[in-house]
């Protein structure tokens, strides 16, 4: 019965043929057994009628029907089992070039019928519209509208097509994963590049493959597919929650620094409001592809997009006075991330119109991105969202003023009652904070202001001020003098070039509690309630190098030298004894560790050595000062403090000396500056005084101690050095009440609302 059916089928399909060409019956008939051979499982001669009926529908559209009927025939002449379109377009084209010319047909119809042949392997590619496209080629589109007309065949014929064709292609799963492809890329564009072929074939073509790309779906494992829609869905939820969130935290803060007036705290929290409602309306929205679900989305987009403009508009204009608080990132944070919820909405809302039918509804993909997602909001927040709320704030509210004009050397005060310059550009600040940097002296004044001096001629060089602080900054200068250091209340510590005055780093907001330990090198304390007290190597931009818990109720101190930390470490719960450590400085790798008798005080770095105060029983002064090698722990050598010193014992570094104050026996009127060789341990020199021990002292680094007195006659400043004692007179404008400071061997002193460079 099959074959007669068989034979009927060749016997019509030969007949259309007819006057096609003059003369080639073989031809016919060697095409005709290509597509029926046996070893054929796709593209048979089914198909080959198929094309040649929707063919003789759209013939008229052609400039030569004679080239299009031909390159129909010979398209898939060639077809081996698994091979593609391109692979049989080409070896089709090349047998109708060897076989034409021995029908006597033209050389230049040759070469069109190869052409249109070889457009054939292209079928998956969606055509252009054909309402504008880019070259007309009307033998083209009708050959490929005939070739995708079995797109349009009756249900069961397609099936069985599409079913030919997957067992052609050889490894089921693979022929699956490209059909699934194929068919997928062919519903995304147009099917047809005619009008004619899209008027009647068109819808049938494209419920064929919907329909075959429903089978494929059930067939094809799907663990990751639709983790875009979840991502999306997910993206939509945890944004809006993440908007919530920040905005709770934008109440807390001000819009404005300082806050002149009472500042309306409603808007944060009707953000907040708005964003945790929008979640479950979102998540919905991204779930569904109804025209409600993208009016909701694009209401939530409409909003932020508002806020963001309303916010912008109202940001504070900043000054030397006023400053922007850090609700301003904060909320404009808060209304990107809930703009981003709303696209993210809208976004899986429109992809779900084309891919619902095909998602699965749960699966590993989906599951993963639903983990994901909040994670990388998570992630967003603390490593971009927060620092940049921060570094906006830093930037919007500092200014730096000055000409920087190069730096002067840092003179020599002589000490011979005169003044060497007077800087009156301060207020509210004095001798006593400043500090002596590589490029000038650095001092700090009220309303958050650095200001940094000439060290020759007290001229400004530059001044860093802050609008959100109005309080003087602590400073200290670090990196062998190259930057400043400020810590400024509510803001942290700031890096300055002390050169330019320009912040070079913001230290971390969780390092805002850290105290310095030491400035150069630097090491910073913590405090760690309910345990062990930290301490950090940390590099000048705010960076831990290394952390150092030695334990439980432990408290430490510290000082460093250029490789080496010691730390002292006292125990206050438990029979611990208190013990000293060697840390590296680079890496915080302990050294050594040692448990003296009793704790060591006042450590001081002198010479390379770490020089500390053994105590003297129940009194303030030292039974001994002991020299001790950083590196190794080993005491170099100790000095005996002799029994009659009564006073404080105040150890200061100059240079290779241990510079120590004190006073003589039950003579607190009396002042005795001892000089200690740190290499040696031995006494360099020594100098009596008849200067009150209890007299505020400065040292400078050539190993003068100079204090001042108030006379009957004015102000005076005392100065013990190798050669003696000696008082200066000092002119009327230095205020005695407050104390000199040595930088280097500058001596500083103070004036009403001025600091003043003794000569």
């Amino acid at each position: 019965m099959r074959s007669d059916w068989h034979t009927v089928a060749v016997v019509a399909l030969r007949e259309r043929w007819n006057e096609l060409l003059p003369g080639s019956t073989p031809l016919a008939d060697e095409l005709v057994a290509r597509y029926v051979e046996r070893t054929r499982r796709a593209y048979r001669d089914q198909y080959l009628d198929i094309v040649l009926t929707a063919l003789d529908q759209l013939i008229q559209l052609s400039t030569d029907p004679t080239s299009v009927r031909l390159a129909a025939w010979f398209h898939r002449a060639v077809h081996e089992p698994g091979g593609g379109p391109a692979e049989d377009a080409e070896s089709s084209a090349r047998l109708a070039e060897r076989t034409l010319p021995t029908y006597g047909v033209d050389p230049i119809r040759i070469a069109e019928v190869a052409r249109l042949i070889r457009l054939t392997g292209e079928l998956t590619t969606p055509p252009t519209d054909s309402y504008a496209p880019p070259r007309r080629d009307a033998n083209g589109d009708v050959l490929l509208d005939a070739v995708n007309a079995v797109l349009a065949a009756a249900p069961v014929r397609y099936a069985a097509h599409a079913s030919e064709v997957r067992r052609d292609a050889g490894d089921r799963a693979t022929a699956v994963e490209r059909r699934y492809d194929e068919v997928s890329h062919l519903l995304d564009g147009h099917l047809y590049r005619t009008q004619l072929a899209r008027q009647r074939m068109g819808t049938a073509a494209r419920a064929n493959l919907e329909a075959e790309l429903a089978g494929l779906d059930k067939e094809l494992p799907a663990p990751w597919r639709g983790w875009q829609q979840a991502a999306l869905a997910a993206t939509s939820t945890f944004g809006a929650i993440a908007a919530a969130l920040v905005s709770i935290a934008a109440s807390g803060a001000s819009w404005q620094v300082p806050t002149i007036e009472p500042e309306p705290g409603w808007p944060p929290v009707v953000l907040a409001a708005v964003a945790f409602f929008s979640a479950p309306l979102l998540f919905r929205s991204a779930r569904s592809s109804s025209q409600r679900a993208r009016l909701i989305s694009g209401a939530v987009v409409a909003v932020a997009v508002t806020g963001l403009l309303v916010a912008w508009a109202r940001v504070p204009v900043t000054n030397p006075a006023v400053g922007v608080g850090l609700r301003v990132p904060l909320m404009i944070s808060a209304l990107l991330l809930l703009l981003t919820a709303g696209t993210a909405a809208l976004a899986a809302s429109l992809l779900r119109t084309r891919t619902a039918r095909f998602l699965p509804s749960r699966n590993l993909g989906q599951q993963l991105a639903w983990l994901a997602v909040p994670g990388v909001i998570a992630l967003a927040l603390l490593l971009i969202v927060q620092p940049l709320a921060r570094g906006y704030v830093l930037s919007s509210n500092e200014r730096v003023e000055g000409a920087r004009e190069p730096a002067g050397e840092r003179p020599q005060s002589a000490l011979d009652g005169g003044v060497a310059w007077i800087s009156r550009t301060l207020s509210g600040a004095g001798a006593e904070e400043a500090v002596g940097t590589k490029y000038g002296i650095a001092i700090p004044r009220q309303t958050g202001v650095v200001e940094m001096l000439d060290a020759a001629t007290g001229e400004l060089r530059w001044r860093y001020s802050r609008s959100d602080s109005d309080e003087k900054p602590d400073i200290v200068a670090t990196d062998n003098g190259d930057y400043v250091l400020a810590e400024f209340a509510d803001v942290g510590y700031v890096l300055l070039d002390a050169d330019t005055g320009k912040r070079k780093a913001a230290w971390p907001g969780d390092t805002r509690q850290h105290s310095i330990q030491q400035a150069d090198p630097l090491l910073t304390g913590e405090e760690v309630a309910r345990g062990s007290d930290k301490l950090h190597g940390v590099d000048p931009d705010g960076t831990t190098r290394w952390t150092f818990e030695p334990g439980r109720c432990t408290d430490i101190g510290a000082v460093a030298t250029t490789n080496t930390v010691v730390a002292f470490l006292g125990h206050n719960c438990g029979d611990e004894p208190d013990e000293m450590a060697g840390l590296d400085l680079v890496s915080g790798k302990k050294l050594w560790t040692k448990a003296p008798t009793d704790m060591f005080r006042r450590p001081i770095v002198v010479g390379g050595l770490v020089v500390v105060a053994e105590p003297g029983g129940d009194s303030d002064v030292p039974a001994a000062l002991v020299g001790i090698e950083p590196r190794t722990g080993e005491t170099k050598w100790r000095w005996p403090v002799p029994r009659d010193w009564s006073c404080r014992t105040l150890l200061n570094s100059a240079g290779r000396f241990l510079v120590v104050v004190d006073c003589p026996g039950s003579q607190p009127s009396r002042t005795i500056v001892t000089a200690i060789d740190a290499v040696t341990g031995q006494t360099a020199w020594q100098t009596t005084a008849p200067v009150s021990a209890r007299a505020r002292v400065t040292v400078t680094s050539d190993g003068r101690v100079v204090s001042l007195a108030r006379g009957s006659d004015g102000c005076w400043a005392n100065v013990i050095s190798k050669t003696g004692f000696r008082q200066v007179r000092l002119p009327t404008a230095i205020s005695c009440s407050r104390d000199a400071v040595a930088i280097g061997n500058l001596v500083l002193t103070s004036g009403p609302g001025s600091v003043i460079a003794l000569r």
